[in-house]
C-alpha cells in the first residue's frame, strides 16, 4: 500500500468452502471478516480509488458460517462507503464458478476417472454456474459501473442447474451409463457408473439465492444487475464486528454464533 501506486483492489481472498468453514469457524472469521476489515481500513488510509469485494450467493439469507462471514464482509464494505467519500466500495455477488478450486466439476471428473461412484449430496440440489472467463470479465465490467451510491452488483447467471443432471451428463460424456438408486450390493457393468447420494452437508442449502427481498435494477450491461442495501445504526454494526473479532481471539464459539446471528 505504501510503495505501490494502487488504483483498484479486487478482494477475492476468502475461505469459500462451506464444509471447511463449518469445522474451522474462527479461522474463517479471521480471514473473511477481519482480513476484509484490514484491507478496507488500509484502502481508506492510503486513498485507494476503488475497492471491489467478490461476494457470494451464500451471503443471501446465510444458513452456514461461510455465508455469514461473506455477509459481514459485504456489511463492512457498505459501512466503508458511509464513513468517507475518497474510496469507492462496491460489491459483486455471484454463484459458483466452473473449474475453480473445490468446484464440483473437477470433483466429478476425478470420481469418474477412478471408476466412481460419483457423489451428489441430494437429488433436489440446484446451483448457479458460470465460467471463470465469464465471471472475471463481468466483475471488471461491474466495477467500472460503480457510482457514489452504495451498490451491490449481481451477475446474471442464467437458470439454476440440477447437480444430479450435471453428474449424469458428465458420466454420459465419458461414454458411460449413469446408474442411480442401485442397492448396496449392485455391481456395475464395465460401461456403468454409480451415482450415490450422501446427504446435505451441515449448513448446505438445496437452492441458493442472489438477492434479498430488495429492488433489483437493470444496468447498461444485459448480464449485470444492481441493488442497494441501506444499513442503519452503523455504530451498532461496528460494535458487533469488534465483538466478533474479540470473541475469535477468546475462542468463544457460543458468543461468535450469537453475534453472527445478530
Amino acid at each position: 500500500f505504501i510503495t505501490l501506486n494502487i488504483d483498484t483492489i479486487f478482494h477475492a481472498a476468502a475461505y469459500k468452502h462451506v464444509p471447511v468453514l463449518e469445522r474451522n469457524i474462527i479461522e474463517g472469521i479471521k480471514n473473511n471478516v477481519y482480513g476484509t476489515k484490514l484491507l478496507i481500513d488500509f484502502s481508506i488510509k492510503y486513498n485507494i480509488k476503488k475497492f471491489v469485494l467478490i461476494s457470494s450467493d451464500k451471503a443471501v439469507r446465510p444458513t452456514n458460517y461461510m455465508g455469514a462471514t461473506k455477509r459481514v464482509a459485504e456489511i463492512l464494505c457498505l459501512l466503508g462507503n458511509q464513513v468517507q467519500n475518497k474510496t469507492k466500495f462496491c460489491i459483486v455477488r455471484f454463484g459458483n464458478v466452473l473449474g475453480s478450486s473445490g468446484s464440483v466439476v473437477p470433483l466429478f471428473n476425478s470420481q469418474i476417472l477412478k471408476g466412481g461412484p460419483v457423489t451428489v449430496t441430494d437429488r433436489r440440489i440446484e446451483r448457479y454456474f458460470m465460467t471463470i472467463k465469464e465471471a472475471t470479465e463481468l466483475v471488471i465490467q461491474a466495477s467500472a459501473m460503480s457510482s457514489k451510491v452504495v451498490e451491490i452488483f449481481i451477475l446474471d447467471m442464467g437458470k439454476r442447474i440440477k447437480i444430479l443432471e450435471l453428474a449424469k451428463q458428465m458420466i454420459k460424456l465419458s461414454g458411460l451409463v449413469p446408474i442411480i438408486d442401485a442397492n448396496d450390493n449392485y455391481k456395475p457393468k464395465p460401461n456403468e457408473l454409480l451415482i450415490k447420494f450422501t446427504g446435505l452437508r451441515p449448513g448446505e442449502k438445496l437452492v441458493e439465492e442472489l438477492f434479498h427481498n430488495t429492488k433489483v435494477l437493470n444496468t447498461k450491461h444485459p448480464r449485470i444487475m444492481k441493488t442497494s442495501d441501506n444499513l442503519l445504526l452503523n455504530n451498532i454494526l461496528n460494535k458487533n464486528i469488534t465483538q466478533l473479532i474479540k470473541s475469535c481471539d477468546e475462542n468463544n464459539l457460543k458468543k461468535i454464533s450469537r453475534i453472527l446471528f445478530k
